[in-house]
């Protein structure tokens, strides 16, 4: 059924002007009526903490729940914002002080010192956002989803990851390689030559405005890229309006450094518990990637597909999220058994 209401949205904009406002009416009914939108629009900002990374970029973070508690950090993807993790949030807080971000350009966050998207200074950010968490000690758990998880694996090439924190899990990501491992579009043998440098100026490195107003024709499009045949209205354009604020300069920088990166040996240097997770239906990072990530990892914890589920684990899935997260949180901060 999915597939068909997706169908019938985007063939209601070839009727004409009538087919097409009525396709707009409805879908901004569908919208409106979905619990998800209401929920996401009334999650509440933290408290705020300012870091500043080593090249002198100004992070925004925002920590929620009690100060006592042990810490989760959550790094988002590109093109998102802290929001992004507002249901993951809403869930651990019960247990856990979660400290969350907005990468560089992204969000609250300051434009980078000399423009400079690269993943290594990504992965500078989080060291820098785990300093500030914890200063005097480990983190729980840092968890990143696709941009947010690549930062991960560029920190733990170029620092001490066993110094900053206990645990790490890696969501929705590839390392290297993501536009010939996507499945986004099809492209014939032929052309095969062509899909990187097609791929690298016409998705990741483009600078094309989003348009600042919802469509089906939009919805269509984001649900097919990034999400699985279950996702809600209300996410499609959540995830609409989190793309539609990040400035295509921004996007299109850090998307060329994605397209560029080649992060595989890094997996060797994140030696803390790790887990990995994908959605069966994601065709930006495909399982295929999560596989391999899995299997350089030197202390896997679990890879976990979870099904039906696109691009978006965090916001199409968060109870398993969560439920993950804490679970790898909780076994983190006992006790390890002796050797014998």
């Amino acid at each position: 059924m999915p597939h068909r209401r997706r169908t019938l949205a985007l063939g209601a904009l070839a009727l004409g002007g009538g087919g097409a406002a009525a396709a707009q009416a409805r879908l901004l009914r569908r919208i409106a009526t979905d619990p998800a939108d209401a929920a996401l629009r009334a999650f509440q900002p933290g408290r705020p903490l300012t870091v500043t990374s080593a090249d002198g970029t100004e992070l925004h973070a925002e920590i929620f729940g009690r100060e006592d508690a042990p810490t989760i950090v959550l790094i988002h993807g590109w093109t998102e914002a802290i929001a992004y993790w507002a249901f993951v949030i809403d869930d651990l807080v019960r247990d856990f002080r979660v400290v969350a971000y907005d990468l560089r350009g992204h969000g609250r966050s300051g434009r980078a010192t000399d423009a400079d998207y690269s993943l290594e200074r990504f992965g500078q950010d989080v060291e820098a956002v785990l300093r500030a968490a914890v200063p005097d000690g480990r983190v729980r758990l840092v968890a990143g989803h696709s941009l947010g998880a690549m930062s991960i694996a560029s920190w733990a090439d170029q620092f001490d990851v066993a110094a900053r924190a206990e645990s790490a899990a890696l969501l929705n990501t590839g390392l290297g390689g993501l536009i010939a491992g996507a499945a986004v579009v099809a492209v014939p043998a032929f052309a095969k030559r062509l899909q990187d440098p097609l791929g690298r100026r016409l998705f990741l490195g483009s600078r094309s405005p989003i348009p600042p107003f919802t469509s089906p024709l939009h919805h269509f499009v984001i649900s097919y890229v990034a999400f699985g045949p279950t996702a809600t209205p209300g996410l499609v354009e959540f995830y609409r309006r989190l793309i539609t604020a990040c400035p295509p300069d921004v996007r299109a920088a850090a998307g060329l450094a994605m397209a560029d990166m080649e992060l595989d040996p890094a997996l060797a240097k994140l030696t803390i518990p790790t887990l990995v997770m994908a959605g069966e239906r994601d065709r930006l990072t495909p399982v295929a990637q999560a596989e391999r990530i899995a299997s350089e990892l030197p202390q896997l914890t679990e890879l976990i597909v979870l099904p039906n589920t696109g691009h978006m684990g965090p916001l199409e899935r968060p109870a398993e999220v969560s439920a993950a997260l804490r679970e790898l949180a909780v076994a983190a901060g006992e006790p390890q058994a002796a050797a014998v």
